[in-house]
């Protein structure tokens, strides 16, 4: 059953791969940028993404030699942005300890910044045709489905043996083929929901198609619900200009820029959690002025909602003590500067 599954699945990839910009290509470099982009993302919000990414640093010494505001620049939009910084210091590693070439072994590609043990996988065995198994999302679901895999696939444990599964069905030799196949399979046809079993290349050999209980797998372990944080921003306006501030390189959103604010404590009103931030951030006292927008955003853990407001500073000039920098812009330059989904619809929404 085993060495049917790759044949089942090789042959239908060899009709059926998906058109994809990084497709068909050895160059790890390429491979690298789009399996980065890939995490948590889907294709078709990647691909524009990839070839902006491609022709503004078309090769990791290119990468390398840029700073973080252009990489965070062309990443805007895309999210999880601690991706886009520890591309920026792979690349400089890559350029530094490799002569510019990225290593083979996948060993050797997860002591790169940002590259775990899928990612190290993907790239030895696409790039370089190295007999390494993948094991993703679409991975997962495909082999629980086909074996009925009764543990909860995201769970430690569970993965660990998943991890095993994925590595005895590897057809040797056809790493780089089979690997994109079975990611192919899990994003077309053996869907979360709703799969489309009846086109399945592998139906024939699937337990739970056999059993009819698709829906009851991957099985998975609950997640707790997700928190919800209310947030306030400041918009100070200046000359035509506006104060941002720029978040910590290290963190959530490390290394973009924000209008000036936090967090609600309990029982304070927006008002009055902007006048507290804003004399922790900036040393200034500030007072809220006029309500500006609402603006909600979900992040991986936590859901946010965020009111703006015009303020007025009461004095003092404004020094960044918790961000790395503030800067004065001009309105209509805010969009040369890397921002965050709510911020950057505070700063769209300014230049109506």
């Amino acid at each position: 059953m085993k060495a049917e599954f790759g044949r089942l699945l090789l042959s239908w990839y060899a009709i059926h791969a998906r058109s994809m910009p990084w497709r068909g290509k050895t160059d790890a470099y390429a491979i690298w940028v789009s399996e980065i982009m890939l995490q948590q993302t889907q294709v078709n919000t990647v691909i524009p993404y990839y070839n902006n990414w491609m022709q503004k640093f078309p090769t990791v010494q290119a990468l390398a030699a840029a700073d973080e505001h252009e990489v965070l620049n062309a990443w805007e939009g895309l999210g999880y942005y601690s991706r886009a910084r520890n591309m920026l210091k792979a690349a400089r590693q890559v350029c530094d300890k490799y002569q510019g070439v990225f290593p083979s072994s996948s060993e050797e590609l997860r002591r790169l910044p940002g590259i775990g043990r899928y990612t190290a996988a993907a790239i030895s065995s696409i790039a370089f045709g190295a007999n390494e198994a993948v094991l993703d999302g679409n991975v997962k679901r495909v082999l629980a489905r086909v074996y009925e895999f009764s543990e909860e696939v995201n769970t430690p444990e569970g993965e660990k043996k998943l991890w095993l599964l994925a590595a005895e069905l590897l057809p040797r030799g056809e790493a780089s083929a089979y690997n994109q196949a079975v990611m192919d399979l899990g994003a077309t046809i053996c869907t979360p929901k709703s799969p489309d079993c009846a086109n399945c290349p592998v139906n024939s050999i699937c337990l739970s198609y056999k059993h009819l209980c698709q829906g009851e797998f991957p099985v998975m372990h609950e997640k707790p619900p997700v928190p919800h944080i209310d947030v306030v921003a400041a918009i100070f306006r200046q000359n035509g200009k506006v104060l941002i501030a720029r978040r910590p390189s290290k963190g959530l959103l490390g290394g973009l820029w924000e209008f000036p604010g936090g967090k609600l404590e309990e029982g304070e009103s927006h008002a009055e959690a902007l006048t507290r931030e804003i004399r922790e951030e900036l040393g200034v006292e500030a007072a809220a002025v006029e309500k500006f927008g609402v603006y909600r955003h979900a992040y991986t853990h936590f859901r946010v909602t965020l009111q703006a407001w015009f303020a007025e500073i009461e004095g003092g000039q404004p020094t960044a003590l918790e961000a790395s920098e503030l800067r004065w812009v001009k309105i209509e330059a805010l969009g040369d500067y890397p921002m965050g989904k709510i911020d950057r619809s505070i700063s769209n929404d300014l230049q109506k």
